[in-house]
Order: C-alpha cells, then structure tokens, then sequence
C-alpha cells in the first residue's frame, strides 16, 4: 500500500472489522451504522472490495462453512490491515485536528477535548469528548 489516503469504502470496510471478523452482511451493516447511513454498501461492490483487499492482504479470511449450500466467509483485518488502518486513522486524527486549530475551536497545542465542549465529526471520525 502507498502513502495516499484510503478511499472511503476501504476505511469504512477495514474499521468494521477492526475489532472482530464479521461475515459480508455483516460488515455491510457496520458500514452504515459507521458512516451513520451515507454509505450502503450493494452486495456486488462489497464483495469485490473484500476480494481486491484480500490480494492485497489487508484482510483475511477468518472462518469459511457452507450454510443453505452457500459458502460463507468471515473475515478478519490481517497484520498488514490494522498497521495501514492505524495508520489512516492517525492521519486524519492529524487532520481533524489542524482544522480544528485552523477554525480557532482550540487553542495551539490544546487539547481537542478541552478546546471545547462536546465532539463533532471528519468524515466517520468523531473529534472531541
């Protein structure tokens, strides 16, 4: 992976399964639930993406059974995930952070929960107590 931002959809995708490995229904619910509905992932586009980051291992199939006659897998956020996931969420923490500096919410070198009260949100990151 190279030192560009995440797109979105991938964001979204390796958050969702940060913190367990989650099947693909599974991960298409955390997906709305963490970008608060804007994003829906279709079954086609989801799928697709599971694949393209499993061939560049930043996930990894966690468990795989057959139920009805249909495969399903659940995956897991690999070694390599959660370093570039770590990674992306340090850059935007980065980011939100001069722009809350930029619009004069905190003070230079404050704290961004004592700059203010209550917490708003960059894109699916909430900034703030």
């Amino acid at each position: 992976m190279n030192d560009q931002a995440l797109r979105e959809p991938t964001l979204l995708i390796l958050t969702a399964i940060a913190d367990a490995p989650r099947h693909g229904y599974a991960i298409a619910q955390e997906v709305e639930k963490i970008s608060e509905g804007r994003t829906k992932m279709r079954t086609g586009t989801l799928y697709g993406a599971l694949e393209r980051l499993l061939e560049q291992e930043l996930i990894a199939v966690h468990e795989e059974e057959v139920v009805d006659g249909r495969r399903r897998r659940s995956y897991a956020l690999a070694p390599r995930g959660r370093e570039v996931l770590a990674a992306e969420a340090a850059r935007l923490a980065r980011t939100a952070q001069e722009a809350t500096r930029r619009l004069g919410l905190g003070g230079a070198g404050a704290s961004l929960g004592a700059s203010f009260r209550g917490s708003f949100r960059v894109g699916g990151l909430v900034v703030g107590s």
